[in-house]
């Protein structure tokens, strides 16, 4: 595919109407601690809300719960057992949430927290309740802030990781596009911090089972998510009708650069006419 079609597909993106980003935990916490990041979680909140500002319907799925518990009761080291995750996620999830609301109310927006299990979508009553309480959310212009519900979930209805959490909200809501915020600037035939022959690959049309192939694990402290999980993210994603951005989440202003058509991160088109349940 030529560069010229390429641009035009990527100025399409300006037209999308209910946008899905899903932030990781690395991307708005300090490494050194766990603790918020305020200035960069200002950055993101501000290019949310311009998003909202242009008449876009956004959904924030954000990671970092359990790392903000964690530095907030100054645990030195990652939680390793399933109770101590769940505490530190209420902790941790209780200050996020009175961030991200203090900083959306500063420019005039309203947050509303929604925390899901792998029940609340597999159970079809469940399902549809979930559904209709998004549907209601954005109908009244509220940004709904979304984080697996850690302080209950085990681990036969975990998600596992906030990537899979955001395609299949992108599911749920009918998003028009997911935009994931990583440390990584995109989709690369191997790992570009290992290998420096590693070639960024822009664009996908057909996430076939080669492209499967190049996903990798994680080395983060703090996240739980590699370029696997998020090549699993643009199947549930794309199957759904769906595009697919990865891009590199170390600037959050790449969020109104993205919509603006720009060539960052590698856009996976959605599969036309598919609408395969999550």
């Amino acid at each position: 595919m030529n560069e010229e079609i390429l641009r035009s597909i990527r100025h399409t993106l300006s037209s999308k109407q209910r946008i899905v980003v899903k932030v990781g935990t690395s991307s708005i916490t300090h490494p050194e601690s766990g603790a918020p990041n305020y200035t960069k979680l200002e950055i993101l909140v501000r290019e949310l809300c311009d998003l909202k500002n242009r008449g876009k319907e956004v959904i924030l799925v954000s990671s970092g719960a359990i790392a903000v518990g964690r530095g907030a009761i100054h645990m030195d080291r990652r939680p390793e057992d399933i109770s101590e995750k769940q505490a530190c996620a209420a902790v941790g999830q209780a200050q996020l949430m009175m961030v991200y609301q203090k900083l959306f109310a500063e420019y005039g927006h309203i947050a509303a927290q929604i925390l899901l299990t792998r029940d609340n979508v597999d159970n079809e009553m469940n399902r549809e309740n979930a559904v209709n309480t998004f549907s209601e959310l954005l109908r009244m212009g509220a940004i709904p802030v979304v984080n697996e519900n850690d302080t209950v979930a085990t681990y036969e209805i975990q998600f596992g990781d906030n990537d899979s959490l955001s395609a299949v909200v992108a599911s749920l809501v009918g998003a028009d596009l997911l935009i994931l915020l990583s440390d990584i600037d995109g989709l690369y035939t191997d790992d570009p911090h290992h290998n420096p022959d590693a070639v960024f690959i822009p664009f996908v049309e057909d996430l076939d089972a080669h492209l499967m192939a190049m996903g990798k694990g994680t080395d983060s402290d703090v996240g739980t998510g590699g370029m696997q999980a998020k090549l699993h993210a643009a199947q549930i994603a794309t199957d759904s009708g769906c595009d697919m951005i990865i891009a590199n989440g170390e600037d959050f202003h790449v969020l109104h650069r993205l919509m603006d058509g720009r060539q960052i991160g590698t856009l996976f088109l959605a599969r036309r006419g598919r609408n395969t349940p999550v």
